[in-house]
């Protein structure tokens, strides 16, 4: 309960710091940043969450409950501190790498996703940025606790694999409703020839530069230590959305450059990837199976459905 408090809190107080110091328009890198639009886009976002974690704690309420913090060990705060501080050392390295390389900060999304920006990304970009964030929050975390740890005790297995594509293809079809209605996604105005060529590319640079590290990283390996160190499911999932937002950091709407711009992009962060976060925590609390969140929440939609008119012009696929 106390979890749920402070995260109503902390929405309350996002919005109010929001609305205080933005003005008619956000002092963000968005093409239309109208206060109250986008305001009302990510407040509609949340409620949507809430309903998603409402309908996924339906589809799973005769599931038996799978005992997370049973599959991290005693010494969790350790390892959960080690994997936060490496986690800040690679946030450091990939924004320093894409701003040596003259692009934009390498964070869990590419430049333009979701919301889009102004700034143009190049092909070279694109794969640099998928191909940094594969290895440095999925292939190396991943071979350093696999030795250590299974397959099961990392959230890679699963249970009752009838249930979960159950699981899957309902949150994925409500999902996928969802984001054509809301936000009208440009990939239907692509020719046949570009959705050929740039869904697939789509799916695999989004699969390596911020769903296959997500997985890894937050809901397989950060998530059961969550659990062990709470003793709280609520808890578990709100951490676990947080951790989420905070891989977010270098979206390329983000500004920095002042107090009032950074109070205005961290809160507007936190109202945007929390959420979504929240959704992906509950959905591998309720499994035991983090793939679920994968194909359910994640790689299809939002990313190939939102963002393939993205890389269509980022590739130039005519």
């Amino acid at each position: 309960m106390k979890s749920v408090v402070l995260a109503l809190l902390a929405w309350l107080a996002a919005n109010a710091l929001i609305l205080c110091l933005a003005g008619p328009e956000l002092p963000i890198n968005l093409p239309d940043p109208a206060t109250g639009k986008q305001l009302t886009g990510v407040n509609t976002l949340i409620a949507e969450t809430l309903l998603m974690l409402v309908l996924i704690g339906l589809l799973t309420r005769r599931r038996p409950r799978p005992d997370l913090a049973a599959r991290a060990p005693e010494h969790a705060g350790r390892e959960t501190l080690g994997l936060l501080a490496y986690g800040a050392v690679a946030m450091a390295v990939g924004y320093a790498l894409g701003k040596t390389l003259g692009w934009h900060p390498f964070g869990w999304h590419l430049a333009g996703s979701v919301f889009g920006t102004h700034d143009d990304v190049t092909p070279r970009e694109a794969v640099t940025w998928a191909g940094y964030n594969l290895v440095a929050y999925a292939i190396i975390p991943f071979a350093y606790f696999r030795r250590r740890y299974s397959a099961r005790e990392l959230n890679l297995r699963s249970a009752d694999r009838r249930a979960d594509t159950t699981l899957i293809l309902a949150v994925l079809t409500v999902e996928s409703l969802v984001q054509i209605v809301a936000l009208e996604p440009a990939i239907f105005d692509l020719s046949a020839r570009q959705l050929a060529l740039g869904a697939p590319l789509t799916f695999v640079l989004y699969f390596a530069g911020t769903v296959l590290p997500a997985m890894v990283f937050v809901f397989a390996i950060l998530l059961p230590r969550l659990a062990r160190l709470t003793g709280s499911t609520a808890a578990t999932v709100m951490l676990g959305g947080l951790a989420y937002t905070v891989f977010h950091l270098w979206d390329a709407w983000a500004v920095f450059g002042s107090p009032r711009e950074v109070t205005v992009s961290l809160c507007f962060l936190l109202l945007t990837y929390t959420g979504p976060g929240m959704v992906k925590s509950w959905l591998t609390v309720r499994t035991g199976n983090a793939w679920v969140h994968v194909w359910a929440y994640h790689a299809l939609a939002p990313h190939t459905l939102n963002d393939t008119s993205l890389i269509v012009r980022a590739f130039r696929i005519r």
